[in-house]
């Protein structure tokens, strides 16, 4: 039952998304990073002045649910490597589209010549990808879901992740590509449905993997960051009475069969600005780092805490991006 609950949420969320995109883009003021970066790091003599940086990905590169309208993490961290670095200029190219699978983004990398050519000169780049494809399984499969209804689905996942790294790799060989991961942005409200979590955790390992044996490429995980909000909290109760519900451990494996779901797919929108997944409407927990419009995307502080994760992983790897290609 409670994945019958979980997908009913998924339409619910949708409608909401559609409602209030709009507010994103001419509504909602500019505000400053929650969190504070650390301290510049030293100048380097051989470093580059000016940088081009491409995110590439679905809705968390666009920014969907950032309240700002800024964009998400994607422009905190341009505006934190520019400071840092003291650089003469950080150009963004953003390639989110909200609701896109991995194949889409792969048609859009062989078929958008805007896209080619920023990939061909761009110096770092970064790509969220796979969280709508596990939506995608969960709204093919609600008739029979398990653990193992995902298999097929990873395999078939990992292949279109190959071929849209030998697509980049085609055009730039040389730029770092950050891959940052999926996230279960279901946890606070059912936390008794063990098996998604199993379900994250095994999209995320099988990302890492594939990730690490390519060249110039690292995985960032973020849903040890989401999942459960700020400081490890297991949520906000947010009923009147402020009486907090217990949950169940057990593992939920024989209720997936008993799911079904109306949800739509997020890239029929004609607003590009519809869900890559989402919670329950019952249980009224909310996530601190999620934003309250829909549950499942990032808010400006969700995103402030993924801009600092790519950040830190982005500065271990400098000489990979920031160098003159002599110095290297």
């Amino acid at each position: 039952m409670k994945w019958k609950k979980l997908v009913t949420y998924l339409l619910v969320v949708g409608l909401i998304a559609i409602g209030t995109s709009l507010l994103f883009h001419f509504t909602v003021p500019k505000a400053q990073p929650l969190l504070t970066p650390v301290d510049k790091l030293a100048a380097n003599d051989s470093k580059k002045s000016a940088i081009d940086y491409l995110a590439l990905g679905d809705s968390l590169t666009e920014g969907v649910g950032d309240e700002t309208a800024r964009g998400g993490f994607v422009p905190i961290l341009a505006g934190d490597l520019e400071d840092r670095y003291d650089l003469s200029n950080l150009v963004t190219k953003n390639y989110g589209v909200a609701g896109e699978r991995s194949d889409q983004i792969l048609k859009r990398v062989k078929n958008d010549e805007d896209l080619r050519q920023d990939l061909s000169q761009a110096d770092l780049i970064t790509l969220t990808v796979g969280g709508n494809d596990v939506l995608k399984v969960i709204q093919s499969n609600f008739f029979g879901l398990s653990i193992e209804t995902f298999t097929e689905p990873m395999e078939d996942y990992q292949e279109r992740l190959k071929d849209l790294f030998a697509q980049i790799r085609d055009l730039n060989s040389d730029a770092p590509i950050y891959v940052l991961g999926i996230y279960n942005p279901f946890y606070l409200n059912f936390p008794e449905i063990t098996d998604m979590q199993t379900i994250i955790d095994n999209w995320n390992k099988q990302t890492e993997t594939f990730v690490n044996q390519q060249d110039n490429a690292f995985f960032i995980p973020i849903n040890d960051l989401l999942y459960k909000g700020l400081s490890d909290e297991v949520g906000i109760a947010d009923t009147e009475e402020g009486e907090s519900e217990k949950t169940a451990e057990s593992s939920d494996t024989e209720r997936l069969s008993d799911s079904s779901t109306t949800a739509s797919d997020e890239s029929q929108s004609s607003t590009s600005t519809t869900t890559d997944s989402s919670q329950t409407v019952g249980n009224n927990i909310t996530n601190n780092v999620l934003y309250e419009g829909d549950r499942f995307h990032p808010n400006n502080l969700g995103y402030q805490l993924m801009a600092n994760a790519v950040r830190d992983e982005v500065i271990k790897t400098q000489n990979y991006w920031l160098l003159e290609e002599e110095a290297k």
